[in-house]
């Protein structure tokens, strides 16, 4: 989903979630608009505390697909990152995310075959984009973005990550901070998502405003991207996992951190990985009636 903002939240993917619902996070699409996609987004602070329920574990299957084995994560870096630390923190979190206790969470989630996703995550590639398409980006030019980098990897995650000086004009940091979707690329069937910097929005979409590794926004992108992470593999089409409410896993324990520690600069974080320290949102176990969680079991 779009992880919403603080305010409100929106989705993005290559189909609709087809229940009615009045939830902010569920995925949506603008059919006035051809500029707004269907996805589904990450909410921002306030409107990212909502779900329903929905199965024996308050999230139900739907019958599509999940992301099986390795999925790998795939980062177009656009705008201008030089200089920034952000290249370094948050290459450190794709390539130690997979195989830690948070991930196999995702573990709890299945296909109509009862075959499991892994918990095991890859980092394969990063690519850099200057502005090809300017600093206020429509959905039809991210996914642009992407196919500009001619994406093979149908088991894979593109994510556009835009440094502070870019918006997206569906509605960063006034209704998302993130979304996830999929389309058809190349003839393939692409999931990408879209991450924008914190630092555009602090009130919105960072925790807070100092991180555990010095830099506020790549802090904040942490925990937006491990939860587009942690949907795109339990729901990557829109039609699999996910309650009454069209809430994913991710969102249903959006803005929770569970329970923290304090760095050397004061800031908080919960989880190291990669001997680095994150602040990153709990994610929904799927198992004993549901429930928030940092790890599993």
């Amino acid at each position: 989903m779009k992880f919403a903002t603080m305010l409100a939240a929106a989705a993005l993917f290559g189909g609709c979630i087809a229940e009615e619902t009045n939830d902010p996070t569920a995925a949506t699409q603008d059919t006035s608009n051809p500029e707004i996609l269907t996805k589904h987004v990450s909410a921002t602070r306030e409107a990212g505390r909502k779900h329903g329920g929905g199965g024996g574990n308050g999230i139900s299957y739907h019958g599509g697909p999940v992301m099986l084995g390795t999925p790998n994560l795939h980062y177009i870096w656009y705008g201008n990152w030089s200089g920034n630390s952000a290249t370094t923190i948050l290459t450190s979190l794709a390539q130690n995310i997979g195989g830690s206790s948070y991930e196999a969470i995702n573990g709890t989630y299945y296909d109509g075959s009862n075959t499991h996703v892994s918990g095991a995550i890859s980092y394969a590639s990063s690519s850099n984009d200057n502005y090809s398409h300017g600093t206020s980006l429509s959905d039809s030019a991210i996914q642009a973005v992407v196919a500009a980098t001619n994406p093979t990897d149908t088991n894979g995650i593109y994510f556009v990550l835009t440094s502070a000086d870019v918006t997206a004009s569906s509605g960063f940091c006034t209704q998302y901070c993130g979304w996830h979707t999929s389309g058809t690329i190349n003839g393939r069937d692409i999931k990408y998502s879209f991450v924008g910097n914190p630092d555009r929005c602090p009130s919105a979409c960072e925790q807070q405003t100092t991180g555990p590794n010095g830099n506020a926004g790549a802090d904040g992108m942490a925990s937006i991207i491990a939860h587009e992470s942690e949907e795109a593999i339990s729901d990557p089409d829109l039609n699999a996992w996910y309650d009454t409410r069209g809430a994913e896993n991710a969102d249903k324990c959006a803005w929770t951190f569970g329970t923290t520690s304090t760095a050397s600069n004061g800031s908080s974080y919960n989880v190291t990985l990669g001997g680095k320290q994150y602040l990153i949102q709990q994610n929904w176990v799927n198992a004993s009636g549901g429930y928030c969680s940092m790890h599993y079991p």
